[in-house]
């Protein structure tokens, strides 16, 4: 069995902290989002091969990555994109990777920006089990964010209905962008797109799936977050923490009040900071600030100074008494 870890995209609504870098590379603790997936998927044998689909922008960045962690799965496949209005759109690219690669075999596909609670090992059981194209389906518990995703009606765990962001959902439950297809669906990506269907996506795909094949969702309780705003991201790192801060040993803090869910990064030298469900990357600078909900890049310099929902991006220099 092979996987795919959907990586190509631009993450625009989270810059600047992502103009250079991809948002796969932002920490969750010690790790990244993206290492997070790595470690489900390199803890099944069942997993032969990983391929990373992401574009020529970032590909230095994800084979540097691979090739300094301690994964050995992962191989890095490149889009022929560099640019957002360049993209294929996920369908697309992903009909692309499985050309490019020669994938014959059942498969999975995740979004790389997923933080995702359920074991990979459990979702791969359900896959095999079935003999099926298989979804993970989460309930959001809010319509409104439903209307953001594709909506997922069950009878038992059969899906009998998907609709791709619907203006009007009628339930909470979303897939999440996880999935399973057997080796025959693969060659079906090239049907669906010469067909002159929506590339971009991958629930689209779901949807013209149930009106041709059985589909099964898979149904996960906990925790999910899709990062892609500064908000979830947030929520992303609070879930993990759960209350805690996370203070690294070679970072300096004095005279500080550091709260909930904050995440100081090495380097970081905070003096006579308040903090709260925050993230401060390595070598900042902070003094005498108040800090809430806010995202401080790498190298950046803040003082006297109160934000909140603030994203700063990086070697940037505030001083409020200025």
């Amino acid at each position: 069995m092979d996987a795919i870890v959907l990586a190509g995209g631009y993450a625009t609504r989270l810059w600047p902290i992502t103009r250079h870098r991809p948002k796969m590379f932002l920490p969750i603790g010690e790790d990244t989002v993206i290492d997070h997936i790595f470690g489900g998927l390199e803890a099944d044998d069942r997993i032969e091969n990983v391929y990373v689909s992401t574009n020529e922008r970032f590909a230095a960045e994800f084979e540097e990555h691979v090739a300094a962690s301690r994964f050995e799965k992962p191989r890095i496949s490149v889009e022929d994109t560099s640019e957002e209005d360049e993209k294929f759109g996920v369908v697309g690219a992903l009909a692309q990777l499985v050309e490019r690669e020669g994938l014959d075999d059942d498969t999975l596909v995740i979004a790389g920006d997923n933080l995702i609670s359920f074991d990979v090992g459990e979702f791969v059981d359900f896959f095999e089990e079935r003999g099926a194209p298989v979804l993970a389906a989460y309930d959001v518990g809010s319509y409104e964010r439903a209307s953001q995703y594709g909506l997922v009606e069950l009878d038992g765990d059969r899906v009998i209905d998907f609709q791709e962001k619907p203006d009007e959902p009628k339930s909470t439950l979303v897939s999440i962008a996880c999935y399973g297809f057997p080796a025959r669906t693969l060659s079906q990506l090239g049907e669906y797109l010469s067909d002159g269907n929506n590339p971009d996506e991958p629930g689209w795909f779901i949807q013209w799936l149930v009106e041709r094949e059985e589909v099964y969702g898979f149904v996960f309780d906990d925790a999910w977050y899709d990062i892609g705003t500064p908000g979830s991201y947030l929520d992303a790192v609070s879930w993990f923490l759960d209350g805690d801060a996370l203070v690294h040993p070679d970072a300096t803090v004095e005279n500080c009040e550091i709260g909930e869910n904050v995440h100081v990064m090495a380097g970081a030298h905070l003096e006579g900071v308040t903090a709260e469900r925050s993230v401060i990357f390595p070598d900042v600078t902070a003094k005498n600030c108040e800090l809430r909900g806010t995202i401080i890049d790498e190298g950046t310099r803040v003082e006297e100074i109160n934000l909140a929902g603030a994203l700063i991006g990086a070697h940037t220099l505030i001083n409020g008494d200025e």
